[in-house]
């Protein structure tokens, strides 16, 4: 049973004058020096209190986050859930994604309700662990995927829905936050979501986290639940883009690599990048290389067919590239512009090109148990932070 909950959230107060922008921000992990600098100028953004450690804590943090409720720049909300509604373009279309926040209880993946996808990095978790144990709040929010509500009840949110806030930021991405706070509606919102499942898709690392973080306060009540976003399995604006694969190594060459995956995987040369990616759907990956030759492959297996990040990295990457070994750099990219100019300016000399993820194929191998290499899945557009805190304490 998954318990999904409304919660009394402090939020920005605006000054007369101020815009919901300068207190917001992406996920910190989406965050480079430059814009975070930007970010930190401004006095109550929510970046002063999530990338702001001192030494490894954030007790500043922490003083500063209480000064900003002392102060009125927070107000606290009776319990609530809020419905955060993203409007962007996708591949030439105006999509809108609904999600629903609240708080979520934490629990072992083993108990099947929360379902993770992808595996996580340890360094990445204790960092937001102290981040969690000095501030005793959520700052960021998860991102899950569930079954979705009934249309009655789609309904009844949508008129009970009240106007916060509204921004856009600077792709274009409209962000809107409303609050619902009606109780009648709030009890069959947790009653719908009690026989449903939650798949998460953005967030593993702040989930786990946030699990460790209860089971370090065990009597704590509060402490056993997460800031979360929950967007319908079936919601028209669920875009999903695959994050590509950049590769660099010292220790092979282009020729070497380009035989050794001939021989683990049936491959394609195409005549050209644009080639590649009309053909791309028929085939599992592309891969372009820094001589600029581009070619198609994939791995066929009937017995066990496999994700198309699982054969990146355990056939071509560790097999191919030496990747356990530490014989390659690998980054990531999930947009293919991005990652056809680093290849034009030869910065890499190989990128792992794969098409867009399908939802099912993820939900159904991650019931079974199966978790996706890092980076399986970029869901577009990011939850922002800083529209609501969870406080614990």
């Amino acid at each position: 049973m998954v318990t999904f909950l409304p919660f009394s959230g402090y939020r920005p107060s605006l000054k007369d004058g101020e815009d919901i922008g300068c207190r917001i921000s992406p996920p910190y992990d989406v965050i480079d020096e430059e814009y975070l600098n930007e970010l930190l100028s401004k006095e109550h953004n929510v970046t002063r209190l999530t990338l702001n450690p001192d030494k490894g804590r954030y007790t500043g943090s922490r003083k500063e986050f209480e000064s900003w409720i002392s102060d009125g720049s927070l107000v606290e909300d009776d319990d609530s859930f809020y419905l955060y509604i993203q409007r962007f373009r996708s591949c030439g279309n105006v999509l809108t994604r609904t999600g629903i926040v609240g708080i979520l209880r934490t629990e072992p993946y083993d108990n099947g309700n929360v379902i993770p996808h992808e595996e996580t990095f340890s360094a990445v978790k204790q960092d937001r662990l102290n981040l969690l144990r000095d501030m005793e709040a959520h700052l960021e929010s998860i991102f899950g995927i569930f079954e979705g509500f009934s249309k009655k009840l789609n309904d009844k949110i949508k008129a009970a829905a009240e106007k916060l806030y509204c921004f856009t930021d600077g792709h274009g991405v409209e962000h809107m936050f409303k609050k619902i706070s009606d109780a009648s509606v709030i009890k069959m919102m947790t009653e719908e979501l009690k026989e449903q499942k939650i798949l998460i898709a953005d967030g593993h690392h702040r989930y786990e986290t946030a699990l460790n973080y209860s089971l370090e306060n065990p009597d704590d009540e509060k402490k056993g639940f997460v800031l979360a976003t929950l967007v319908s399995s079936d919601d028209p604006g669920l875009v999903i883009w695959p994050t590509h694969r950049l590769l660099n190594s010292s220790c092979i060459t282009e020729s070497d690599a380009i035989e050794g995956i001939g021989k683990v995987m049936r491959i394609k040369e195409a005549a050209s990048v644009g080639d590649m990616r009309s053909e791309l759907h028929k085939w599992q990956m592309g891969l372009m290389f820094r001589s600029g030759k581009c070619y198609l492959a994939s791995y066929d297996d009937e017995g066990d067919p496999l994700l198309d990040t699982y054969v990146a990295q355990e056939i071509i990457m560790k097999k191919v590239y030496g990747y356990d070994e530490g014989k390659v750099n690998v980054s990531y990219d999930a947009e293919f512009e991005h990652v056809r100019k680093k290849m034009d300016n030869g910065k890499h000399d190989v990128a792992i090109v794969l098409n867009d993820p399908c939802l099912r194929i993820i939900w159904d191998l991650s019931a079974m148990g199966r978790r996706m290499p890092k980076k399986t899945t970029y869901f577009y557009p990011k939850i922002w932070s800083g529209f609501v805190f969870y406080k614990m304490s």
